[in-house]
């Protein structure tokens, strides 16, 4: 299994908050690659797999996960999830933007996001 970059996401309450945390984390160096209203998120130009997400809320699933980790093949790695009994979130589907993806619970509760972006 390949694991292409992991993403650390974080709730914030307001679309102004949005901004607030895309200008501080610019002064750090990152820029924004994707902003969907409710999410964006801000990468490293040297290193665009470096990358930080705000939250809103969650559209298509019923939390907002505390980490994405984009996978080489996120189907094998569902298959592995459903086999190991782990708590499957939000069912594997395909987005609207680009990404299959589904949410698991890790052993310390946090929500992971496991997606891949479709061809």
């Amino acid at each position: 299994m390949t694991i292409r970059r992991i993403v650390p996401d974080f709730q914030v309450e307001s679309e102004k908050q949005l901004e607030t945390s895309r200008d501080f984390y610019g002064l750090l160096g990152f820029e924004e690659v994707m902003n969907m209203g409710w999410v964006t998120t801000m990468a490293s130009p040297a290193n665009p797999t470096a990358q930080i997400s705000f939250f809103t809320e969650e559209r298509t699933a019923p939390v907002v996960p505390d980490l994405s980790v984009e996978v080489e093949d996120v189907d094998a790695v569902y298959a592995q999830v459903l086999a190991s009994g782990a708590e499957v979130v939000r069912e594997l589907r395909d987005e609207e933007w680009g990404v299959r993806r589904f949410f698991v619970r890790d052993p310390n509760g946090r929500v992971v996001n496991v997606l891949s972006h479709r061809p």
